[in-house]
Formats: structure tokens, C-alpha cells, sequence
């Protein structure tokens, strides 16, 4: 067999935030508070998430006299973490839990730097030429109730400045610890099951084809994308069914511990469609097969590598809802990954154009020339340039 070369280059990896997972785990949250000696925790979620009832199943687990912070956007706001932190000081609070999707939990970390480090929040931004150091962070723990972003054992809280722009503030070691419990997951409407689903799946596809070095990351998220795969759409039919809702937030998590190497074009461009309010799993699950596409001459044999596990689940044994489709499934196999990608976002009836989603042609010269500018283009594959991610906007329309 013929050996492959050694790769240039220095890798430096890292796999930082404590995980407690599995069914039950949110029981473990009273423990860990009274480990910090902590008696007035600030939750940081949303409306949507208390509507649906999470908060009262984890509010037996809080001291008495805990607090919440409600004020969480679809994309978490600068504005909205100076409210926070205030909130935090003015309740003499004593640690953080951030509870929900993405959103919350990004606003959870943003809330916890701003505590006791001075706004503006852009000082810390890793878009800010000379980002400023922080000190001092409350203890956090980070709860999530979607499979989507992993924002849990991410390395970046996600914001939009104030300076409309969306970028990422580095805070890898903030967070005591991720309690990742399936059960807060059940309640998850079948939309944003696959929304987020789609969002979990981008960064597996994104950071397995990022040029960087690291081997460790390339297989967890080779393993993610595959269980992703075949757990979606079980939880997507069914909300109630544990193993898919088990396997869809450990492969969440697993792609988020994976992205370390970096994103792509997806991400640029979704950050920048970001700030005008739209949904970042739905602009992910859009994007994803068109980017896919135009990296396919840079990732070399990994296309081959992606269509390998995109052949491995096209089984799609936890389909059984979808037997009726039986013909559509069936061609998964035998399609490239980004036609795959296609075919399962039309499974799971997501939007398929941007203009679905209320994006107006008007607008995406400018989110062109900003995704030129955002963080996650630096590590795509291709060397994308603002005409290119003009037409990928345009073919996505």
C-alpha cells in the first residue's frame, strides 16, 4: 500500500471544556454549583426555552435564590450582554448558567466577560486588531437544549457587535464545565431539530475539509457527520425518541470539539447574513452544498473520503418514517456529497433558497465583502475571493 507523506507544518491541538453527558446529566448541576460555593446563579436563556418548560425542569436543581436573564436575540447581541452583566452585578450574583441553543449560551459567555472586565465587548473580539485580555470570569456552565451549534465545548462566544459586526470573542477556558442532558432536547420542535441538525452537520463537513493539521479533530468529525447522518431524521420525525436525540447532541458536541481547525465560506457567509437577523443553522443548511461544490478541487481525497460516509448511512436505518421515499433515499449513495446534502435538506424540509428565508437580493454585495473579512474565511479550503462569494450567494438565492 502506498504511504502517504508527512505534513508540513505544526498542529497545536486542544480538547479544554469538562463534559458531564447523558441522560440525567442536568441532575449533576447541583453538585457543581455547590462545589463553587455558589448561591446565586444568573441563568442566561430565552423566552422559547422557558415556554417549553426546560427551565422548570432545571430549577429544582438551583438554590432558591437564583435569577434568569431572558433577553436572548436569534443572533445574541452586544447591547444585549451589557443588559446582562449589569443584571449580574445588580443581583449580586455569584456564578452563570447558560441554558438553550447557540444563542443563549454565546450570550452566556459574553455576559460572563463582561462582569468584571469594562465594555465595549468588541475590545475582546478576535476581529479587534489588538483584542484585550480578560480576567476574573464567574464561574459558568453551559446547558444545552439543541444539537446544533456545540457552543457548549466551543472556543468563541458568537456575537453582533455594536459595529454590526458578527464575529467570534476567543474565551476557550472559560467554562467549568458542559452538561449535556438529551432530555432537554425532546421538546425541540421538528424544525429546529433539523435546522440545528444542519448546523451541527456544517461544522463537521467544514472543519473535516479545513487545511489545517490535525488528525484527532479529522476523526471526530468524520464520526460526528456519520452520526449525525443517521440519527437526524429519526429525531426530526419523532422528538420523543431518545437514542436519536442521545446520538444527534454527542455528534453536535463532537463537531464543535472538531472545529478547532477552523470553518469555511459557510460560516463567513452565514456570519454575515447573520447580522441581519436570519436563523445561522437554516443560512448553514443553504449554504453547506453550494460552498461544498466550489472546495471540491482544494480538499482533494477527502471528497472521497465524505462520499465514503455519506455511502455508510445511506442505509438511513432510523428512516423508517421516510420508507415512503424509499427512491429519493435510495439515490444517497450513489450522488456526491454535496447533491447528499441537497436531497437531505429537502428531506427535512428545510428551505432550499435564501430568499426562503426573507434574504433580499439588494443586500448581498455587502455580505460579500464582509465574509471576506470574517474569521472562518482564512481557513477555507479555497482561496475564495468577493466574486466568488458573490456567485455563491447568487446560486444560493
Amino acid at each position: 500500500m502506498h504511504l502517504a507523506e508527512a505534513p508540513q507544518g505544526i498542529s497545536t491541538i486542544h480538547f479544554l471544556v469538562r463534559v458531564i453527558f447523558g441522560f440525567g446529566a442536568r441532575n449533576s448541576l447541583a453538585l457543581e454549583l455547590s462545589t463553587f460555593n455558589c448561591s446565586r446563579p444568573l441563568v442566561v436563556s430565552d423566552h422559547g426555552v422557558a415556554n417549553a418548560g426546560l427551565l422548570d425542569i432545571v430549577s429544582p436543581l438551583l438554590p432558591v435564590k437564583f435569577d434568569c436573564f431572558l433577553d436572548s436575540a436569534v443572533n445574541p447581541s452586544e447591547s444585549s450582554a451589557v443588559k446582562g452583566a449589569n443584571h449580574y452585578r445588580q443581583g449580586q450574583h455569584d456564578a452563570i448558567i447558560g441554558i438553550g441553543g447557540g444563542a443563549a449560551m454565546d450570550l452566556a459567555k459574553a455576559i460572563a466577560i463582561l462582569v468584571n472586565n469594562p465594555a465595549p465587548l468588541w475590545n475582546y473580539s478576535n476581529r479587534n486588531q489588538a483584542p484585550k485580555n480578560y480576567r476574573d470570569i464567574p464561574p459558568l456552565w453551559l446547558m444545552p437544549t439543541t444539537a446544533g451549534t456545540g457552543s457548549e465545548v466551543g472556543r468563541s462566544a458568537v456575537i453582533v457587535f455594536d459595529n454590526g459586526i458578527k464575529a467570534g470573542i476567543r474565551c476557550p477556558d472559560i467554562v467549568q464545565a458542559a452538561i449535556c442532558d438529551p432530555e432537554l432536547c425532546i421538546s425541540l420542535p421538528a424544525y429546529m431539530t433539523a435546522a440545528t441538525g444542519l448546523d451541527a452537520i456544517s461544522h463537521a463537513v467544514e472543519s473535516f475539509c479545513s487545511p489545517a493539521i490535525n488528525p484527532p479533530a479529522d476523526a471526530i468529525a468524520a464520526d460526528a457527520l456519520l452520526r449525525l447522518l443517521r440519527y437526524l431524521p429519526a429525531a426530526f420525525i419523532d422528538g420523543s425518541n431518545r437514542s436519536a436525540r442521545w446520538h444527534c447532541l454527542m455528534g453536535s458536541m463532537q463537531a464543535a470539539l472538531a472545529f478547532q481547525k477552523g470553518l469555511g465560506s459557510v460560516h463567513a457567509l452565514a456570519h454575515s447574513l447573520g447580522v441581519l437577523g436570519f436563523h445561522h443553522g437554516s443560512l448553514n443548511a443553504i449554504l453547506l452544498p453550494h460552498v461544498l461544490r466550489r472546495n471540491r478541487e482544494s480538499i482533494g481525497h477527502k471528497w472521497d473520503q465524505l462520499s465514503e460516509i455519506f455511502n455508510q448511512a445511506s442505509d438511513f436505518e432510523h428512516w423508517t418514517e421516510f420508507n415512503r421515499q424509499r427512491q429519493n433515499i435510495a439515490k444517497m449513495s450513489t450522488q456526491d456529497p454535496a447533491s447528499c446534502l441537497d436531497s437531505l435538506n429537502l428531506m427535512l424540509k428545510l428551505p432550499q433558497r435564501l430568499s426562503a428565508l426573507g434574504v433580499e437580493k439588494i443586500c448581498l454585495p455587502d455580505v460579500a465583502a464582509a465574509a471576506m473579512r470574517d474569521q472562518a474565511h482564512r481557513s477555507n479550503p479555497k482561496s475564495m475571493t468577493r466574486e466568488e462569494y458573490l456567485q455563491l450567494l447568487e446560486q444560493a438565492f
